[in-house]
């Protein structure tokens, strides 16, 4: 009968059996060929993220200087006073924080506290883009419809086209989610979640930038549109 040396150990009640010895072992010339693809693969959309983001919000800084724009930061118009973007901000907050816990334990080997922060990070992710169609529908039942200004259109797109980038991320979450239920050795789960926290970061990073665009009053985005020559 073998007998597990001092080293080795099985964690089967968080779902994820743990050798120690193979778990620490290097990375043979695939493993780590494989951990640089997907991590050059992310950094390469992220790029191209980043463009397209970039690319609306100079479409919004530049059709913000024509006469017919109504900005909903405006006084009386419903994001004058916007605490509803910004209960979804804290929403996103802690989703990436939750994931970049979940990021230092799986270096730590916590397997039980990896997976308690990504199903945090996940649950803080679902409410914001829940916290986002609610004021959606707030915005459309007081009449501020996608044709109804041309401000209204480009909130829905930029807010959309971030939830539509957050909504896929929640795909590979998902399934680094059910990696922790198979028999995924802790390196290669690690690097999942790895790259799920740097895409969390990223997407939350983008909303903040277009926070300031979507919550500045008139004087102030006139500044800014001044600031940047436009």
């Amino acid at each position: 009968m073998n007998i597990p040396s001092p080293l080795q150990k099985a964690d089967y009640g968080a779902g994820v059996p743990i050798d120690i010895d193979r778990d620490l072992r290097p990375y043979g010339p695939n493993g780590r060929a494989g951990e640089r693809r997907a991590k050059v693969g992310l950094y390469i959309l992220l790029g191209v993220m980043t463009s397209l983001f970039l690319l609306f919000s100079l479409a919004f800084m530049l059709r913000a200087q024509y006469a017919d724009w109504r900005a909903l930061t405006a006084p009386l118009q419903p994001l004058a006073d916007p605490w509803q973007l910004w209960v979804n901000t804290g929403f996103l907050l802690g989703s990436s924080a939750a994931l970049q816990w979940a990021r230092v334990c799986a270096r730590r080997q916590q397997v039980r506290a990896m997976q308690q922060g990504l199903l945090l990070g996940g649950g803080f992710a679902i409410a914001f883009l829940a916290g986002q169609l609610w004021v959606w529908q707030q915005l459309s039942a007081q009449g501020y419809g996608v044709a109804g200004n041309p401000a209204n259109s480009f909130f829905y797109l930029l807010t959309g086209v971030h939830g539509a980038h957050l909504l896929g991320g929640l795909v590979a979450w998902g399934r680094t989610v059910s990696k922790t239920r198979r028999n995924v050795t802790l390196k290669k789960l690690g690097t999942s979640v790895e790259l799920c926290a740097i895409y969390w970061h990223f997407l939350l990073v983008v909303w903040l930038v277009l926070l300031v665009l979507l919550t500045s009053t008139p004087e102030t985005f006139a500044a800014i549109a001044k600031f940047c020559g436009f």
